[in-house]
Formats: C-alpha cells, sequence, structure tokens
C-alpha cells in the first residue's frame, strides 16, 4: 500500500522476521546502537539521574527487545506465530529504491495473553454489547513489560514521513484485518507524541525502577537509605545466602545448555503457578542465548553443587532489564537478592544507569525500587467504545497519579533534611 501524499513510500506486511534482513530491521528499531556500542567500550561515570525522573521515558539507545534476534528467537521456538495466538504481522515502510524507513514489531492477535496492559474487561464490555473484539492488532514486544520503541523508525531525514507511514500502515492493516483495535503498548516517545497526534487514547501504570545516582558501591547506595532501611536489606541478604548458598552471574559462552534446562526448570515452576501455561518454551532459551548471550546476564543460585534457583535479565545501552524468575527450593528473601539486589550490584559494577524489575511488585519499593509511570496507547474502531474507555482512562489516569505519589512518600530514603530514622 502507499502512504497517503507520499507516493514513493511504501507499506507492506510481513509475516515472518525470516524475510527481513537483520541489519535492516535494526538500524530502525536501535537506528543509535553502533554509538552505544562505541560508548560502552570504554565506559565513562554515569551522570547522577534527574530527582524528578517519574516516569519510564528515559530512551535505552540498545534496547534488547525489539531487536531483530530477541524477535526471531521468540518465532523460531513457535512462542509467536503458529497457534500461539499471536501471529506476526511486521509492517514494513520502504522508499523507491526497496530501503527499510520504518518497521513495527505488531501481531494480530486473539487473546489478549502475555501483555501485561490488562484490557480484558474491554473485550468482555464489547462482546457483551454485540461487538467482535477478537483479532486486535498489537504492537509490543511479546511477554515482555519494558518500555522500548514501537514505531521503530531508522534515523535520516524522512524519520518523521516514515513515522507517518506506520501509524497510517496500522489503520490500513486494522481495516483489511477486521480487527477492532490498535494497542501499542509500553511506549516510549517519540512514539507517544505521534499516536497521541493522531488520535490514540492514553493509558497509565506502574513500575518499580532502581536508578544509579553515581554509585561506586552498593554502599554508596545504601547510603541513600534511612538508616533502619539499609540495617534491614544488610540482614535480608545475609538471610538470603544463609544456607550456604552462591551466586553465579553469568552471560555469553557461560550460557550452556545444560544451564538453560536448569533455568527452564525454574521458570516453569513459577510460570505454571502464575499464570497456568509459562508463555516461553525451552526452545526459545536455546534460540535467544545462540543470538544474543552476550546480552544475557543470568543470576544463578547454587547449593549443595547444584543450581536451585535463577533470574534473567537482559542488558541494553544503559539499563538492566529483569525478567523472568524461578527456583526449585524455596528460601527466605532468595527471590529479592536474585531478582533486586544482584541486579543493582550488577549495574553498579558496569556503569548502567537504571534497573526495569518488570511488572507490578510493591515489595520492590522496600529495596530502592522507585515507582514510575508506564504508558501505553490505543485506537478503538468502534465510536461508542472509544467513548466508554475514554471516560474510564481519565478516571484510571487519576488514580494512577494519586497511587504513585502515595508510593513515593513511603520510599525508603533518607528525607533531605530530616532524621536518619
Amino acid at each position: 500500500m502507499s502512504v497517503d501524499g507520499r507516493d514513493d513510500l511504501r507499506v507492506r506486511v510481513a509475516t515472518s522476521l525470516k524475510t527481513v534482513p537483520a541489519a535492516a530491521w535494526n538500524a530502525c528499531a536501535n537506528p543509535f546502537a553502533l554509538r552505544a556500542a562505541m560508548a560502552a567500550t570504554s565506559p565513562a561515570p554515569i551522570s547522577p539521574a534527574p530527582a524528578c525522573q517519574d516516569t519510564a521515558s528515559a530512551i535505552d539507545e540498545d534496547n534488547p527487545f525489539v531487536s531483530h534476534a530477541f524477535l526471531l528467537a521468540l518465532e523460531e521456538s513457535g512462542c509467536v506465530g503458529r497457534r500461539s495466538g499471536w501471529s506476526p504481522a511486521y509492517l514494513l515502510v520502504e522508499d523507491a529504491q526497496g530501503t527499510l524507513l520504518a518497521a513495527s514489531p505488531s501481531f494480530l492477535k486473539s487473546h489478549s495473553q502475555g501483555e501485561y496492559v490488562f484490557d480484558h474487561a474491554w473485550a468482555d464490555a464489547y462482546e457483551r454489547a454485540g461487538g467482535r473484539y477478537y483479532p486486535k492488532l498489537q504492537l509490543a514486544a511479546p511477554f515482555t513489560p519494558a518500555t522500548g520503541p514501537r514505531l521503530l523508525v531508522a534515523d535520516g531525514p524522512r524519520a518523521g514521513e516514515a513515522r507517518a507511514g506506520l501509524i497510517a500502515g496500522l489503520e490500513a492493516l486494522r481495516g483489511q484485518a477486521n480487527a477492532s483495535s490498535v494497542h501499542v503498548t509500553f511506549v516510549q516517545e517519540p512514539d507517544i507524541a505521534a499516536l497521541r497526534e493522531a488520535g490514540y487514547l492514553e493509558r497509565h501504570d506502574l513500575q518499580f525502577h532502581w536508578r544509579n545516582e553515581g554509585f561506586e558501591t552498593y554502599d554508596d547506595f545504601l547510603a541513600t537509605l534511612a538508616s533502619r532501611k539499609r540495617k534491614a536489606l544488610k540482614r535480608e541478604r545475609r538471610e538470603a545466602l544463609s544456607a550456604d548458598i552462591t551466586v553465579d552471574i553469568l552471560s555469553g559462552s557461560d550460557l550452556t545448555e545444560a544451564v538453560w534446562d536448569d533455568f527452564h526448570s525454574f521458570y516453569e515452576d513459577t510460570g505454571s503457578r502464575k499464570w497456568g501455561r509459562p508463555y516461553l518454551n525451552r526452545a526459545f532459551f536455546s534460540a535467544v542465548g545462540a543470538a544474543m548471550g552476550e546480552r544475557i546476564v543470568l543470576m544463578m543460585a547454587r547449593r549443595a553443587g547444584r543450581y536451585i534457583a535463577g533470574a534473567i535479565n537482559f542488558r541494553g545501552a544503559n539499563t538492566l532489564y529483569g525478567r523472568n524468575w524461578g527456583c526449585i527450593e524455596d528460601h527466605p528473601f532468595l527471590h529479592f537478592e536474585l531478582c533486586y539486589h544482584q541486579a543493582i550490584d550488577y549495574a553498579i559494577a558496569h556503569k548502567l544507569s537504571r534497573v526495569e524489575a518488570g511488572a507490578q511488585g510493591e515489595h520492590k519499593l522496600a529495596r530502592g525500587y522507585r515507582p514510575v509511570l508506564t504508558r501505553s496507547l490505543h485506537h478503538l474502531a468502534d465510536p461508542g467504545l472509544r467513548r466508554a474507555v475514554a471516560a474510564y482512562l481519565v478516571n484510571e489516569r487519576q488514580h494512577i497519579a494519586q497511587a504513585q505519589e502515595a508510593l513515593a512518600a513511603e520510599s525508603p530514603f533518607r528525607k533531605t533534611g530530616g532524621a536518619d530514622d
């Protein structure tokens, strides 16, 4: 399809990333990744994050979850496609020479699982009123509640046109697929502004992120907390490893098939208890480990000669993204040690500016993670459904803002000018 007013731009749909060259996709997904990679070879001390930073809007110039390798691993392992309910429908904007200018990680969905932005109530209400909510069009990193680019646009003089072409293409694809809606989840600027201008409805939620304020050691971070909070975390870390547990940090060539066997068993245990059927299969971990193992950081707990628990993280240019955890032995505070404290240790040692610890979890607050806003944008074709959802979102945004303010007031950090309790 052509882009309105731009006869030399074309939008097409690819149903597999195997047909899209990795270099062309990645030039859109992370157009400044080369610069970030060059900086990472000789990391300089990071600048302290602004104290007012309360949204997940900081840009990671090498987001792992929209990379060709990550998305292709999901596809090749069958976590998306086949009968998963996630049917790839990647939009591609190309110029007259066939150069890829923009793309989107877009999927036609037959359900609302694996998204972490919950619209089940919208679907139920619409279908009770006689509508058909599925299929819907979803722009996301599947099974990954991490903010990142969703309208993937290569750097260059036509970036604005290409982004507009993607948005127009989304509406055309929605109509062709007879989908009820378009959902763009965990989105960052400049995509937010472009989608707002196109009439998308904005939705807010909260996550808990840790930010590096130029710390040299974990003790430097602890010094920013109230004294009783410092003592609690020190005790928690001691008790987590008190049963002769040690922690191995694995990446790259350390990620053997035996390690993935162990980690997958942990992940399966947690997934089956939380949501019935884990989203990621064993084949995915082998595929993603082979494709991008240097960007994976696996925290594995060992006791009595075997691994008993683990947490997987992915590394961006300036962010460590905590994703999944599991265990086969229960030990007090081990979850907090692997998922939160070890992540902070790693970020400080590698001069990363943030740790994003995934969706939900107010227990993260006591471990020094701050409440931040996440955003998603939604286009609903039916005017009645759109009006109802728009009214709902006004109230929900107010509630989220109040919750963020209340949670921030309960933070463990020392109060400026106050007593160190």
